[in-house]
């Protein structure tokens, strides 16, 4: 069946999604403007949806899920490792200041630019790369998405958050249980707290595709 933005709105809703920015960020981004014809019929239900280079465009309610536990505002910078569609990336922009996103695949990154020009977004800068690099020209960052899943806290990464940072990532191995894991940092220290079960596509780091 297809459902429709306001059903997937309420659905987001009944599932703990309460920030209204967040939701209204959901709302205003067409999740089919970053899927292929042959799928935009279901791009409002609460599925992953394929894209090329054999990755996936998240759910809305991850996405939705992983936007509000980073707690944006617009005088945050954030890191985002895996650009993929391009459609997170966009929501991340409605909700910061900056959006610095790395993709291995240059193919998906040269898409999402495309779109977001289309978009006449101004605040996303792209980087083709190795994501588990991180982007230290540009650290440190008040937040770090992490789209792919670690078997471990990136330590690389987690080098380039600010004192009092907050990064979201997937840690778990690729056919193991995965946890979507909050962390804060203080100082030398941080904290971890595992928020929900979760399945990623890897993190792959080292390889870069052209």
């Amino acid at each position: 069946m297809k459902n429709s933005k306001e059903e997937l709105m309420q659905e987001l809703k009944a599932n703990g999604i309460v920030d209204t920015k967040v939701l209204d960020s959901i709302k205003l981004v067409p999740r089919s403007f970053f899927v292929e014809n042959s799928i935009k019929s279901r791009s409002n239900s609460n599925i992953a949806l394929p894209i090329e280079c054999g990755q996936t465009i998240s759910q809305p309610l991850i996405v939705a899920f992983m936007t509000q536990n980073l707690l944006l505002n617009k005088r945050l910078r954030v890191l985002e490792i895996g650009t993929g569609s391009g459609y997170q990336t966009v929501i991340l922009s409605k909700l910061s200041r900056f959006v610095y996103t790395i993709e291995r695949y240059l193919f998906l990154k040269k898409k999402a630019e495309e779109k977001f020009r289309k978009l006449n977004i101004t605040n996303i800068f792209c980087k083709h790369g190795d994501g588990g690099l991180g982007w230290y020209d540009q650290a440190p960052f008040d937040r770090i998405m992490i789209t792919a899943a670690a078997p471990e806290i990136p330590m690389l990464l987690l080098d380039q958050l600010k004192d009092e940072g907050v990064m979201i990532i997937p840690i778990g191995e690729e056919n193991d249980v995965q946890y979507l894991t909050l962390i804060k940092k203080k100082g030398k220290s941080f904290s971890k707290k595992n928020l929900m079960k979760v399945r990623f596509v890897p993190l792959l780091e080292g390889k870069i595709n052209k």
